[in-house]
């Protein structure tokens, strides 16, 4: 007899909607029974002469649910109620409620866009918002415009209902009440330094000591669940305990989930799988962690990184209820009750943090290049949608306008994630399909063969393994092999057990050799993640792709010179690496031949001066060997000198004198408000391909300009009137009236400044001026065996001042000399009395 849920209480209410109208949305809270009663209640429907398809998250929930309804139908599962999984299925040509997850039923509507056969679909959890779950929904909306007497059902076990009935046209929202027995929560709070096993362990063990029942905790992951269970010894006699996971095998799950025998207590040990779906009988105490492993993908890494983090408020709800789904019960919570509003309220939709590779294909294969143009409750961000475009072009899935390839149709006919499919078609052109279908196994189940980072070591003990996991992955295995080993044209594929064939490949018959290696099928799969070793301890690494890697540097593994790592956890500078497998170089290479570059570089050096040309192999961001390029392009080099003055500045020439004075004068006459040439560093820059391509040609180092040659070069940016302007107000020397010339410094302290004799002065009675008479020239007066006497800018001043003291000590240490006592009435002279008085004569 079937037991009375709250659900049926609005069961009638459902049914006057799917007669009336498509579509319908209907919120019924954990434990009311939505999942195993409603989708039966549909069979007598006048509309329902197909099948009913229940869309499930998880593989143990849709195969939980078939056996549940199977079992209130008084029939064996597999007859009229079935569920299909991607290890197990059991149906029938009788079976009309058919379970299974929705990534199975994602790609049934893809292979059969008007899902003939098919009366309702009934999406159950949508509120959990996976990836595939919210896409099968967009494919469906889709699917309805060719089948408009398809039903649609949303089934939420929370109060979000009205955002999926806009989704649906404004479909009916039903709700139902659930049970209300009364949940105690208690909040035990955890020590910040208490390790989470260490507490979860205590809180156990408390929470059986306090209450009757069995007991449900949840752990973030499988690893916390191990160290639980070691910290659980000596539990009383009458609690059985159990894990509970993805991982396990199905008899271990079914047993998790099964009634605890006579005399016994049940205590089971959870990741989130158990917070919906599944209803534990006999279950009245909860331990919740608080904690949830999400996956979250690294768009710029190309890495989806498992994140420990707080749950949500709605998935602790969703724990806690599990305890007072069947009587009255209590939940033991790790953190304090304030803390509770902290939380976030919902888990974020997949579909804003996963790799849209996938998808991307789908939508593409399905006739969408924009996958934004579905029906979504939440599109798909642009971001994401460019980088798997990027991805899949990169994998030859896409073309340049978004269409599928014909490889691309190979891959995605296989219900595998593309870069999987993509391992496994590109293995059975090469005569290896069977061991790259066990590969995908090892990658797509989690624990086969144990936890080891060596996927060599991993696939030979999943060979020894007996279980049923074991076997129905190694059947799953062949089954994937044989879609790329043998295909027939015009075959659909059979992506899942109990759903239709695959699609042809190509035409003719591949023989599968296993010449391959695990190493060579994961660096198809992940042609970027092949990985060399850059230290002596094997630690880091560096992919082709050009993303850091870290191994432990005892794992043997560590001694490769090369590794094709398949999974990584991290950040993306230096992600741990989780599995891989030593491949050979000559592997790599003759994998990627095509991808080998041989790159000619020439780079400048600004501590020599010089130009570097290097010739390099190079497989992506890994140099495979490097040595000079005798060969180098002499334009390449001098573009590389041209380069390097530009970034670091004309310092690095060797001016010669005349330049240097040249660019002064420059400066000197801008100064002033002159409109000169402008030769200063930003000018020279500005206008650095006038003038320094031709001074480098056939050189290698800027040493070997020649200074005349550099000297023309800047003489030559300045025009005829600008030159002579420039020799007007800043010549390049004073001419006394003694005849003689003397370098004028406009460089150095003082500027403009000139060195000279007293001498070649006399008779004159004004100071020397430049620019135009705006500046006194500085005179640097000497001896004359050069020695400083004097500096001044007013030499009038100085003839009628200080000339006088200075002549009287000059006349004693230079006699010779004439020391004139009225300097401004006597002749300009270089030569000595004596010297002058023969001249006279």
């Amino acid at each position: 007899m079937m037991q009375e849920l709250p659900i049926h209480a609005v069961l009638s209410e459902l049914l006057g909607a799917l007669r009336a109208a498509p579509n319908a949305v209907l919120v019924a809270p954990p434990g009311a029974g939505k999942t195993t009663a409603v989708a039966p209640a549909l069979l007598a429907e006048p509309w329902c002469d197909g099948q009913i398809l229940l869309l499930s998250p998880r593989r143990l929930a849709a195969r939980a649910a078939a056996e549940r309804m199977a079992a209130l139908a008084g029939e064996p599962v597999g007859r009229t109620i079935g569920y299909a999984t991607r290890l197990d299925a059991k149906q029938s040509a009788a079976t009309r409620v058919l379970v299974l997850t929705e990534g199975i039923f994602r790609n049934r509507v893809l292979a059969d866009p008007e899902l003939a056969g098919i009366s309702a679909v009934l999406f159950d959890e949508v509120h959990e918002r996976s990836l595939d779950s919210d896409f099968g929904l967009a494919l469906a909306r889709d699917a309805q415009a060719l089948r408009p007497d398809l039903r649609l059902v949303a089934m939420s076990a929370t109060l979000d209902g009205a955002r999926f009935a806009r989704l649906l046209g404004d479909a009916p929202v039903i709700e139902s009440a659930g049970r209300a027995h009364p949940l105690d929560l208690r909040h035990i709070g955890r020590a910040n330094e208490q390790r989470i096993e260490d507490a979860m362990a205590a809180a156990i063990r408390r929470a059986l000591a306090e209450e009757p029942g069995g007991c449900l905790a949840f752990l973030p992951g499988v690893a916390e669940i191990e160290r639980t269970v070691e910290r659980l010894d000596r539990l009383p006699a009458d609690v059985v305990l159990h894990r509970l996971h993805g991982s396990l095998d199905p008899a271990e799950q079914r047993a998790a989930i099964a009634p605890a025998a006579a005399g016994t207590r049940k205590l089971v040990l959870a990741t989130s799988i158990a917070e919906t779906s599944l209803t534990l009988d006999g279950v009245r105490i909860v331990v919740d962690s608080g904690l949830a492993r999400r996956a979250r993908y690294d768009r710029a890494a190309g890495i989806t990184r498992l994140v420990t983090e707080r749950a949500s408020q709605a998935a602790v709800t969703q724990r806690a209820g599990r305890a007072a789904r069947q009587a009255p019960g209590v939940a033991y919570r790790l953190w304090e009750e304030a803390a509770t509003a902290g939380l976030p309220r919902f888990d974020p939709p997949e579909i804003l943090e996963a790799d849209l590779s996938a998808l991307l294909l789908d939508c593409a294969l399905w006739g969408v290049t924009d996958p934004a143009t579905l029906a979504w409750l939440d599109p798909p961000p642009a971001a994401a949608v460019a980088e798997a475009r990027s991805r899949l072009m990169t994998l030859g899935a896409l073309d340049g306008d978004g269409r599928p390839t014909t490889h691309g149709r190979a891959i995605q006919r296989l219900p595998l994630p593309p870069r999987l499919a993509h391992m496994l078609v590109a293995a059975g052109a090469r005569g290896f399909a069977t061991l790259a279908g066990e590969v995908a196994a090892l990658l797509s189940e989690r624990g086969l063969g144990g936890s080891d980072a060596d996927l060599d070591t991993r696939l030979q003990r999943w060979r020894r393994e007996r279980g049923p996991r074991a076997e129905a992955a190694r059947g799953l295995a062949r089954r994937w092999a044989a879609m790329v080993s043998i295909r027939h044209p015009g075959e659909r594929r059979d992506p899942e057990p109990g759903t239709s064939p695959p699609a042809a490949l190509d035409s003719g018959v591949r023989r599968d050799d296993d010449q391959g290696s695990v190493a060579a099928c994961v660096a198809l799969a992940f042609p970027d993640r092949v990985s060399r070793r850059r230290g002596g301890d094997g630690a880091d690494w560096v992919s082709i792709g050009g993303r850091g890697f870290r191994l432990d540097p005892a794992a043997p593994l560590a001694r490769a010179q090369w590794l094709a790592v398949a999974e990584a956890q991290g950040a993306a500078a230096g992600a741990r690496i989780l599995s891989t497998a030593a491949i050979e170089e000559a592997d790599v290479l003759a994998l990627f031949a095509d991808r080998v570059e041989t790159r000619r570089s020439v780079r400048f050096d600004p501590a020599t001066r010089g130009v570097q040309a290097v010739r390099e192999r190079r497989l992506g961001a890994i140099r495979l060997a490097s040595g000079p390029d005798d060969a180098a392009n002499p334009a390449a080099i001098a573009a590389a000198l041209v380069e390097g003055v530009r970034a670091h500045g004309p310092a690095l020439l060797d001016w010669p004198d005349t330049t240097r004075a040249l660019r002064a004068r420059a400066a000197f006459a801008a100064a002033h408000g002159f409109d000169t040439a402008d030769l200063s560093d930003e000018a020279l820059l500005a206008r650095l391909e006038d003038w320094l391509p031709p001074l480098v040609a056939g050189r290698r180092r800027l040493e070997q300009i020649p200074a005349d040659a550099l000297h023309q070069a800047i003489l030559a940016l300045i025009d005829w009137p600008q030159q002579r302007l420039l020799d007007r107000i800043a010549p390049t020397h004073f001419e006394s009236a003694a005849g003689s010339r003397h370098p004028i410094d406009y460089e150095g302290d003082g500027a403009p400044a000139v060195e000279l004799r007293p001498q070649t002065l006399f008779g004159r009675a004004d100071h020397p001026m430049l620019a135009d008479g705006r500046v006194p020239l500085l005179l640097r007066l000497t001896s004359p065996a050069g020695r400083p006497i004097q500096t001044t800018r007013d030499l009038p001043g100085f003839w009628s001042g200080s000339w006088a003291a200075v002549a009287r000590e000059m006349r004693g240490r230079y006699p010779r000399h004439p020391w004139p006592d009225d300097p401004a009435a006597a002749d300009p002279t270089l030569r000595t009395k004596k010297a002058a008085a023969r001249g006279r004569a």
